[in-house]
């Protein structure tokens, strides 16, 4: 028995929730989502709450049956509150800045790295050196996060690159003599 799958989701008020198809929707203040449930999982909706179930005893269907109880859990704490990563930029000469539907970073190259901001993610610089990113998505939120620091990741030697705040960069000792 899976002890995320049994517990229901309770519908926060604000938000309207809707089973039609096999497709659960839903829409709130921060946005809207759509998602697919498994055909080996049986949702329903009953008195605000929504309910997953298996639809038979199989290791598909009990594993998806916790699965899709997770991901639409997150779906609707976005709807309500927005998910919030904080990352800070590491190095002499690191830099960031907003410029219009763009994130301009200085990372050390010969040139400035321009990433186009997807259009329900919102970024802020609260100063020069630290990156908010804030979304109703964590799995967009968590992406995008990953894509900048695909642009620099964290090095071992010196601690330098792009780094989330609370990550732990493991340092080696450098070379010696």
């Amino acid at each position: 028995m899976s002890r995320i799958g049994k517990h229901p989701i309770e519908i926060p008020s604000g938000v309207t929730v809707a089973f039609n198809n096999g497709v659960i929707t839903g829409k709130g203040k921060n946005g809207e989502f759509e998602f697919k449930v498994h055909e080996s999982v049986h949702t329903e909706i009953v008195d605000g709450k929504i309910v997953f179930k298996p639809c038979d005893d199989s290791k598909v269907s009990r594993s998806m049956w916790g699965t899709c109880r997770a991901v639409v859990a997150k779906y609707v704490a976005g709807l309500c509150d927005v998910f919030v990563k904080k990352v800070n930029l590491v190095g002499v000469g690191y830099k960031a800045s907003v410029q219009g539907k763009n994130l301009v970073l200085q990372l050390g190259y010969s040139h400035d790295v321009i990433f186009e901001i997807p259009s329900d993610v919102k970024i802020a610089c609260e100063n020069p050196t630290t990156i908010v990113v804030s979304g109703a998505d964590s799995q967009k939120v968590g992406q995008v996060i990953k894509n900048l620091q695909k642009f620099r990741a964290p090095e071992p030697y010196k601690g330098k690159g792009v780094i989330i705040e609370g990550q732990f960069v493991y340092r080696k000792e450098g070379k010696k003599k």
